[in-house]
């Protein structure tokens, strides 16, 4: 499984990201270009510890759910998501939105090897190897859904 904690699987997401313009439409969902990087500042936040995000009664909390979710099955297209990782990103928000998510990409991999990570609000609690899949999946997901 990619993780951002690899730095091939990273930088090749950084390499994508690169291709990505304000003006790239999406092929499903809601989000802007803009809107999309700005979600995924949340989430990355969200996996440091920065924000916090309420947790929610889910499937997900068992540990075989948890695993099959993460490293196995695809993630479903126009998923919902928690209320505090919509952002509200604009075009012109979007160079430093994208130079936001490059630096939060290059902090988490310091992480790695910490044993206290915060709990996920759909799966719980998740070890660092779990975050840095997760992470990995979730911005490669959304960069899918923006065509680079």
């Amino acid at each position: 499984m990619k993780s951002l904690f690899v730095d091939a699987d990273r930088n090749a997401l950084i390499a994508r990201l690169g291709r990505l313009t304000a003006d790239t439409p999406a092929r499903w969902g809601k989000f802007t270009a803009a809107k999309m990087v700005a979600h995924l500042n949340q989430s990355s936040r969200m996996a440091t510890g920065a924000i916090a995000v309420a947790p929610r009664r889910s499937f997900l909390t068992n540990a075989f759910m948890r695993w099959l979710v993460i490293y196995v099955v695809p993630f479903p297209k126009s998923a919902p998501t928690a209320p505090e990782l919509i952002s509200t990103g604009d075009k012109a928000e979007f160079a430093a939105e994208c130079a936001e998510l490059h630096a939060l990409m290059q902090k988490l991999p310091a992480r790695r090897n910490e044993k206290e990570w915060p709990p996920h609000p759909a799966f719980g609690p998740m070890t660092g190897k779990d975050w840095g899949a997760l992470g990995h999946k979730h911005i490669d997901h959304h960069l899918r859904q923006f065509g680079v």
